[in-house]
């Protein structure tokens, strides 16, 4: 059970994205992200309209809160933790720059919200780390 906090959730957008590109979900249409999946009838008699590329940030925005929350942990564990979150986010990168369905929107924000991860993942760590080492005085 340890092991699997170790896994990085952001991940799980990355391979929601590829099975969605690949046509595994969704239907493969040319632009999948631009499905919609519901609609909502606003108070002011708009309509709100979400679409899967909308699903997709947000899906991702709620993993990167449980990946700060684990940041908080102090132990050997957490360098696992930050060294797998870095690889996904290369993963990202690299996919970015050199896959053709990657280059839009929805995967640019779902990388940078990976990079936002990573940067906020080592800093929590290194800011509660400092906040553990007793400096001590002769007693």
């Amino acid at each position: 059970m340890n092991m699997l906090t170790n896994v990085p959730l952001m991940a799980v957008p990355l391979i929601a994205y590829n099975l969605v590109v690949l046509g595994f979900v969704g239907g493969g249409s040319p632009d999948p992200w631009s499905a919609e999946v519901m609609t909502l009838s606003m108070v002011s008699g708009e309509t709100w309209r979400m679409d899967l590329g909308d699903l997709m940030i947000a899906l991702g925005l709620f993993l990167l809160f449980f990946e700060i929350v684990k940041a908080t942990r102090v132990g050997a564990d957490t360098i696992i933790d930050h060294l797998l979150s870095t690889l996904v986010f290369i993963a990202y990168l690299v996919e970015f720059l050199l896959v053709r369905s990657a280059a839009n929107s929805v995967f640019f924000l779902l990388m940078a919200i990976t990079f936002v991860d990573v940067v906020a993942g080592f800093t929590v760590s290194i800011r509660s780390a400092s906040r553990d080492v007793n400096v001590g005085g002769p007693y």
